[in-house]
């Protein structure tokens, strides 16, 4: 029984991406929605069915299809493990995607290829159930490669815009850099401990008397650098904001719900390798959690002077990310579960908010071009609203829970990282309301085609977006200070959760009231900014000092330019334009001598018996004068 669910669970997008692939065309663009969304609906059902069932089986549920690999000692099965993580991740990545898959009905509407679409969405949820639920690294590789697979394609969707290519190509290259590092920490466990699955790997490290601690941290910070590639940490996070170029549906399964949170889950499943009390260990650990800080920070400051309200967006996922990794590199792995959940609710609504709004304006996507639409879009304002002010740390929305509980568990461990954490933090909430006070209220600063025009996203659009605030707003409930059930659901996988103490003191109760005044302080910077002084940011070419460096996002991508990009487009125009002439002139060399060899030689060929015989006659006597010779 559950290894049919399971096989419904997984192979109904799959399907779903079949029939859109080679038969969406033909049968319209409604049913081929219906299709699509329909399959993510009916693993979103086969999930909450394992859920329903799991706190009987807290041990997880293993299922087993066949045997994969078998090379002496070391076997690899193809199965899934379904346990309290993965099917805590297959909630959100299937139902916020179900969410999405509808808002996609109204938003590609008018795209001729909306089929295509739906099968690109529908390969890359499958994708990540299949990461999700593999039951050793080589299964989770499988889906690992093929959600950068589908956000390659789903980036590059609008493929008639040369820009949107480099992005897709720009994305998939800096994922592959990660994923090799991902492959030499698999190589690497695999050989230390000759097995690959999550289970027995974690009863190999536990029960194992001499830890070679060198190539363990060795293999840790291996895969660190897949989880940078994968959630867009320091050094391979540009690709992230690039992934805007495809359509407002992509960057909320990307940014919310799928791939970029492929990295947490899986340093999350080896919570056993990167909890192991040895040296290499704790270095990997502050490597993670200082990268993870800076990381926020970083973003958070290209953040404040974007002006396209999707780019916003994108750098604020990537500072949350930021934030969920500091608290993996400080061992809080609930914690950062926690705020990828939270994160998935109002990052999702954000993201179609900002497409409703981009379908109202017809394609716009500057701020500099918006504002007053609060009173033409109130769902989308309201909805927005509740998003922004959860992620800016606002009591009692989700928000305000998860991320506290980050800052709370940085202050106890390093306070130079807590400060770090809260500035991001406090810039957070500035960005986002600037992004709000431009977006919704003052003056319309458009065409005045776009203002005739204005108006409420269709009910396919706005549906998706209240539950999702609704989802922001009591999301936090599920992980309360001292009664937290989260944490006492992730006990079978984090069994430290177990006799964990949760209280709050004095200590706590302050460092909750100064986040609260950070996060309330960004916001009303931006409205004595934004609203007061009714500024609204200047025109690219008048960008000055160091707004400037900020605005070209510290130049990075300049920089990888210059580094990486043009030497090895000179060593290539080199290799092609030298290297590769002079072998061809080698190989087409040898060619032309054989071919000049066969024409001359078949000039012997012309049916002369008597140049036949002279032939004969002068090879007899060679050989003849051989032997006496050799004698």
């Amino acid at each position: 029984m559950n290894t049919n669910i399971a096989l419904v669970l997984v192979l109904a997008p799959f399907l779903g991406f079949l029939i859109n692939v080679f038969f969406g065309k033909s049968l319209g663009k409604s049913l081929s929605g219906i299709i699509g969304t329909g399959s993510v609906v009916v693993s979103f059902i086969a999930t909450a069915y394992f859920f329903s069932g799991i706190s009987a089986q807290p041990e997880g549920i293993r299922i087993s299809l066949f045997d994969w690999i078998q090379i002496s000692n070391f076997k690899v099965d193809f199965g899934f493990q379904l346990d309290q993580l993965s099917i805590l991740w297959l909630l959100f990545v299937t139902g916020i995607g179900s969410l999405i898959h509808l808002y996609s009905i109204s938003y590609m509407h008018e795209d001729e290829n909306m089929h295509k679409f739906f099968a690109y969405l529908n390969l890359f949820i499958f994708f990540m159930i299949t990461l999700v639920i593999g039951s050793n690294l080589l299964v989770m590789f499988i889906g690992w490669e093929g959600v950068g697979l589908c956000s390659y394609l789903l980036i590059g969707f609008w493929h008639k815009n040369q820009d949107f290519n480099d992005a897709a190509k720009k994305a998939f290259i800096m994922n592959r850099i990660g994923d090799l590092g991902l492959l030499v920490g698999v190589f690497i466990l695999g050989s230390l401990f000759s097995t690959l699955d999550f289970a027995t790997l974690k009863t190999a490290i536990s029960t194992a008397t001499n830890l070679n601690s060198y190539w363990i941290g060795v293999a840790a910070f291996a895969l660190f650098i897949g989880a940078c590639g994968k959630s867009a940490q320091i050094p391979l996070y540009t690709w992230l904001p690039d992934a805007m170029a495809g359509p407002t549906p992509v960057s909320a399964l990307i940014h919310a719900a799928t791939m970029v949170t492929a990295g947490i889950f899986m340093i999350t499943r080896l919570n056993f390798l990167y909890s192991l009390d040895l040296p290499s260990m704790h270095l990997v650990n502050d490597i993670i959690a200082i990268v993870g800080a800076v990381t926020s920070l970083v973003a958070a400051t290209i953040g404040l002077v974007q002006n396209d309200i999707k780019k916003v967006l994108a750098y604020s996922t990537v500072s949350q990310l930021g934030l969920m990794f500091l608290a993996l590199g400080l061992g809080a792995y609930e914690v950062a579960v926690f705020h990828v959940i939270t994160h998935a609710f109002f990052k999702a609504c954000l993201f179609l908010g900002s497409g409703s709004v981009i379908h109202a304006l017809h394609g716009e996507q500057d701020m500099r071009k918006m504002g007053g639409l609060k009173k033409a879009m109130p769902i989308t304002f309201i909805t927005m609203f509740i998003a922004s002010l959860a992620i800016s740390g606002v009591p009692l929305f989700s928000g305000f829970f998860s991320k506290d509980e980050i800052l709370l568990v940085a202050f106890h461990h390093n306070i130079p990282l807590w400060v770090v954490a809260s500035v991001a933090s406090i810039m957070t909430a500035f960005y986002m309301f600037r992004l709000m006070f431009l977006t919704f209220f003052q003056e319309f600063r458009g065409t005045e085609k776009q203002k005739h025009h204005l108006h409420e996203s269709p009910s396919l659009i706005t549906f998706p977006l209240i539950i999702l605030a609704i989802l922001a707003t009591i999301g936090g409930l599920i992980s309360l200070p001292g009664n937290s059930w989260l944490n006492g659901y992730l006990t079978p996988i984090l069994p430290e959760l177990l006799n964990a103490e949760h209280h709050l003191g004095t200590t706590e109760y302050m460092l909750m009231a100064i986040a609260v005044v950070g996060g309330l302080v960004g916001i009303g910077l931006a409205y004595a900014k934004y609203i007061k002084q009714n500024a609204v940011p200047t025109e690219d070419a008048e960008i000055t000092g160091f707004s400037k460096v900020l605005y070209n996002k510290y130049y990075v991508d300049e920089c990888y330019d210059a580094i990486f990009v043009k030497p090895i487009n000179v060593l290539s125009r080199f290799f092609r334009d030298t290297i590769e002439t002079a072998l061809s002139a080698l190989v087409f060399g040898f060619g032309k001598v054989t071919n000049e060899i066969s024409y001359q030689g078949k000039k012997i060929q012309n049916g002369s018996i008597g140049l036949y015989l002279f032939v004969f006659v002068l090879g007899l006597c060679a050989i003849v004068s051989y032997l006496f010779l050799a004698q």
